[in-house]
């Protein structure tokens, strides 16, 4: 994959190594020439509703990239914060902006077999549920390394929803959560004016039974 880093490019993934040489190219650049430019608030909109439903630490940025959700956590008062993602690069970035207790690589299409269960306090995560990333498949194993009753926000793609079966699938886990909430969220500011500024993410917050 030799794109340039950017939107398109994230949509348009197609296996593990993409993820990571895109990211790996992108890390030093993220915060700035996306987040920023794109007028980008879904990390708010994510910590926000973790923090609003009673969600406390220790809280795991599942596919933390430079740290932004984490920024967000720690400014409402959550604690203490773990990062992890599959690139270290992106990583690095998260690690330098002080606020998360530690952080750790990890891909979460395999098991997280270093991770025991009930670990967490709660999972949060912005944007690794989108189009060219992942499916509704990691759930069940990021219920598992969350405590009975722990509080799950997760961010999913609305476009990315409806086609990747996420509903389905949320049916499926049945008695494994509980206080399943879904709310339409922006992923951009008002001030946004690009091609892709209502967009839309589904906030789905539940907590592991």
């Amino acid at each position: 994959m030799a794109k340039k880093p950017g939107l398109e490019a994230a949509y348009a993934l197609k296996s593990t190594e993409d993820v990571k040489e895109l990211y790996a190219a992108w890390a030093g650049s993220y915060d700035s020439d996306f987040a920023a430019q794109n007028d980008y608030d879904l990390h708010h909109q994510v910590a926000r509703g973790y923090a609003d439903r009673g969600g406390v630490g220790p809280v795991l940025d599942v596919g933390a990239g430079t740290g932004r959700v984490g920024v967000a956590l720690a400014a409402l008062g959550v604690g203490p914060i773990h990062g992890t993602d599959i690139s270290g690069e992106m990583l690095a970035q998260a690690d330098a902006k002080g606020c998360y207790a530690s952080v750790f690589v990890s891909d979460i299409t395999r098991p997280l077999t270093d991770i025991a269960d009930g670990t967490y306090a709660g999972i949060v995560r912005a944007g690794v549920f989108t189009l060219g990333h992942l499916g509704p498949e990691p759930i069940g194993e990021l219920i598992r390394i969350t405590q009975t009753g722990g509080l799950l926000a997760l961010a999913v793609n609305a476009t990315h929803w409806e086609a990747a079966g996420f509903e389905d699938a949320f049916a499926a886990l049945g008695a494994q959560v509980t206080d399943l909430t879904r709310t339409p969220v922006s992923i951009y500011t008002e001030a946004a004016t690009h091609d892709h500024a209502r967009d839309q993410s589904m906030l789905v917050t539940f907590r592991a039974a």
